[in-house]
């Protein structure tokens, strides 16, 4: 053979510094020596691996020299020998810098993975076209401390974003400008004066192979950007030398125009549209006028996640959640967009770049995407206001800002005289944020055609509702026909298709498809629709592995009484919450009705990394609870949780509100495919899952077999036909009826007993502030 390749390494293994350092060995033959040296650069030439550091490029120098290829060499050669690496050496990480693209990781919102990429996207977008980058190009998001840099190439960068001081061998370094570094110089980059985050383009970009499409770094996923991670000292980036967007040379000293660069202040306002979920259904007209008038400030316990606000607590229009939980704030689970300002009990929180893409709290308003890049920019202890546009206006800003940007310039056409800047906020609170209805007299909720209800999220995504407030599979069933119905039809515009409980989030592309063509279209699939109890769709039963009551359910609790709300009712036990509030005898009932059950997969991604959310097939298996409030800061991975109706497996290491009941195996695969795991995702819609017990010494070895392959899962095929199920309902109603309504008793005493003492509402300035959000251990 021409080339023999002997390696011990593979994806996601971890290559210790205490052994061999030989990671592989490269073998080439031909008929000569030029021909085997030719042979072994274009095998080293196409060799990549990532995650460690290698020698790589110092072997193509040494097989390039003329000393090499004549044979001449001796001991001394490598004495004198030096290569110039197209690299960047991290001499100093700073807080938190991570790699980051634009747009981020599309196309994967349905399964629970958000788009991450740039928090300040606008500064990214502006300094990579400064430099004449491409679009997509790699560079480095710098929050509140920048890194130490050292740079072994010659490299044209611009600074932007949040001013922080930078020293270039000790030498001030301007912002917003282009800035020639020679090989061998230091940039030093210090705290942000004003603002939280700011950006380090390279010409070319930095070089690292993209994951699911995109190089942004998704940290609590552990993928992208630079081992999934952000950089700590030692760490060596490479650059893109060859990958230039307009292919002509930076122009040292360029600058943007101080037009384009904002000023970065304390005090912000949010320009937001109304709704998906605001008043007078969820919120009353006085919550959303306090909403509007407040000036909300920044908690300490902010992120990438989402933005954490402090501020007036809303006395909402509903007393409850129903079925999908005890606080008003719950409803049934729904996809979320990036910018959504989303209650999660009594305490919003502005979903961010990593925000998760499912969930079961109201969003009263969205952040427009002109104005997503300040998120970016908050810092504990802001303030921010928000201002009701319309999407008309919405959209005018967007384009605004496109043009910016492609254009480095501010020629902007004039508002449209006939859209107002900004909305009455007495005019917005008193209109509905529903954009359009079907069905929604006389027979509006009829099994066979359930009323279709249209809200904003934001100015490019739409919620499609089934029906009333209630947990109906029949619902879930017709979102998933609607679903396939649109796949089947391709419409030029629409970019994402994400299912929730009784709803399908739309995310268009306004510039390609209008909001009104978009509902026209959406109209007529729905009337195509038609009956659909005789459809049939793949509904396969997976077997899971349950650790009952683990430890790391037990710390993820003591963790929240410790540090978010001590003394909250669902603690110090969450499975003996669960016990009183549905009326059962003891915990052992709890634990009968989950591993009797048979869950159906209704939405992935709740939280995160394809976690499904999921509800017993038969209503008797049903526990109703309500979701914390506020929520955890912490929950271990593929910990199992109940909140609502539904049962949710977390995908990640996260935030959480779920009452905790166990631990199982791994819902996503970063690195490996296997036999279950053809996907990165393990589940799909529709598949119902069963669970057996293991104890958590068992789960600790299945959950280092599974990734890779040793251990094998049982998962038996089938169908899922909405005929069949309702029959076995009707079949089954008396006990139905009579389990329901032992829990809604049970429930409604519950309820009771909070509203005696309390404790249905919690104020968000008791969370304390004075707690770091320190770093928690829980078995892989």
């Amino acid at each position: 053979r021409a080339l023999r390749i002997d390696h011990w390494i593979g994806a996601g293994q971890e290559v210790s510094a205490l052994y061999d350092p030989m990671l592989a060995m490269v073998i080439a033959h031909a008929g000569d020596r030029a021909g085997a040296l030719q042979a072994l650069d274009s095998a080293l030439a196409k060799t990549a691996i990532e995650g460690v550091e290698t020698n790589r490029h110092y072997l193509r120098g040494v097989l390039a020299s003329e000393a090499f290829r004549r044979g001449g060499i001796g001991t001394g050669f490598l004495n004198s020998f030096n290569v110039t690496a197209p690299t960047i050496d991290v001499l100093a990480a700073g807080t938190q810098t991570t790699v980051q693209d634009f747009p981020g990781r599309l196309g994967y919102w349905s399964v629970g993975v958000p788009p991450s990429g740039p928090f300040d996207s606008r500064a990214f977008r502006l300094a990579n076209r400064l430099l004449g980058n491409r679009e997509d190009a790699a560079g480095l998001e710098l929050t509140l401390q920048g890194p130490t840099l050292r740079f072994n190439i010659a490299a044209s960068i611009v600074l932007s974003g949040a001013p922080m001081s930078a020293h270039l061998d000790g030498d001030d370094c301007p912002a917003n400008q282009v800035i020639v570094v020679k090989a061998g110089q230091v940039l030093e980059i210090g705290k942000a004066e004003e603002g939280a985050r700011a950006y380090l383009c390279v010409a070319g970009g930095i070089a690292c192979t993209p994951y699911l499409g995109s190089r942004a770094t998704f940290a609590l996923g552990g993928f992208g950007g630079h081992g999934g991670r952000a950089l700590r000292a030692g760490d060596v980036l490479h650059l893109c030398v060859d990958d230039r967007g307009s292919g002509a040379t930076p122009q040292a000293g360029a600058r943007l125009p101080d037009a384009l660069i904002p000023r970065f202040d304390r005090q912000w306002q949010l320009r937001v549209v109304y709704g998906p979920h605001a008043a007078p259904d969820f919120f009353t007209e006085a919550d959303m006028r306090a909403f509007f008038q407040a000036e909300w400030r920044v908690h300490f316990n902010s992120s990438r996640t989402g933005i954490r606000l402090i501020g007036p607590k809303p006395e909402w229009a509903r007393s409850d959640g129903g079925e999908a939980g005890m606080h008003p704030s719950n409803i049934h689970d729904n996809a979320y967009a990036p910018g959504s300002v989303d209650y999660t009990g009594d305490m919003p929180v502005i979903l961010g770049p990593d925000g998760p893409s499912l969930g079961g709290f109201v969003c009263p308003a969205t952040v427009i995407t002109a104005d997503l890049w300040q998120l970016g920019q908050l810092k504990a202890g802001d303030t921010l206001r928000f201002v009701p546009v319309s999407i008309a206006e919405a959209l005018r800003l967007a384009q605004v800002g496109e043009r910016e940007i492609s254009t480095l310039s501010t020629h902007t056409p004039p508002a449209n005289k006939s859209v107002p800047e900004t909305l009455p906020i007495d005019q917005v609170v008193a209109t509905s944020p529903v954009l359009q209805r079907i069905g929604a007299s006389g027979d509006s909720d009829c099994a066979a055609s359930p009323a279709v209800v249209y809200r904003p999220t934001g100015d490019r995504y739409l919620l499609v509702e089934y029906g009333p407030l209630v947990l109906d599979i029949r619902l879930r069933f017709r979102v998933h026909a609607l679903m396939l119905r649109l796949q089947a039809r391709a419409i030029a515009g629409v970019l994402e298709l994400t299912p929730g409980i009784r709803s399908l989030q739309v995310h268009y592309d306004p510039s390609t498809l209008s909001l009104e063509k978009l509902l026209v279209l959406l109209g007529e699939t729905e009337q195509g629709l038609g009956d659909i109890d005789d459809l049939e769709i793949p509904s396969r039963t997976v077997y899971l592995p349950l650790s009952w009551d683990d430890a790391v359910c037990q710390q993820a609790v003591e963790r929240y009484s410790q540090s978010v709300r001590e003394g909250a009712p669902w603690c110090p036990d969450n499975i003996e919450f669960i016990r009183r509030i549905n009326g059962l005898d003891n915990v052992d009932d709890v634990r009968r009705i989950v591993f009797d059950a048979s869950y159906v997969v209704m939405g992935l991604g709740d939280v995160y990394l394809g976690a499904p959310v999921a509800t017993p097939l038969d209503p008797r298996h049903r526990l109703v609870t309500t979701k914390y409030n506020p929520a955890r800061t912490w929950t271990a991975e593929n910990s199992v949780g109940i909140g609502g109706s539904y049962l949710c497996v977390y995908g990640m290491e996260g935030p959480g509100g779920y009452q905790l009941i166990g631990r199982t195996l791994q819902m996503w695969n970063r690195y490996h495919s296997t036999a279950a795991f053809e996907q990165p995702w393990l589940l799909r819609f529709f598949d119902r899952i069963r669970f057996y017990p293991v104890s958590g010494e068992e789960l600790a070895s299945i959950r280092e077999e599974f990734p890779v392959g040793g251990y094998t899962l049982r998962i038996e095929e089938g169908h899922f036909r909405f005929a069949d199920y309702q029959a076995f309902l009707e079949e089954n109603h008396a006990g139905i009826a009579r389990f329901t309504e032992r829990r809604e008793r049970a429930f409604q005493r519950e309820l009771a007993d909070w509203i005696a003492r309390g404790q249905l509402h919690f104020d968000s300035a008791q969370v304390p502030e004075d707690v770091p959000d320190e770093e928690t251990e829980a078995p892989p």
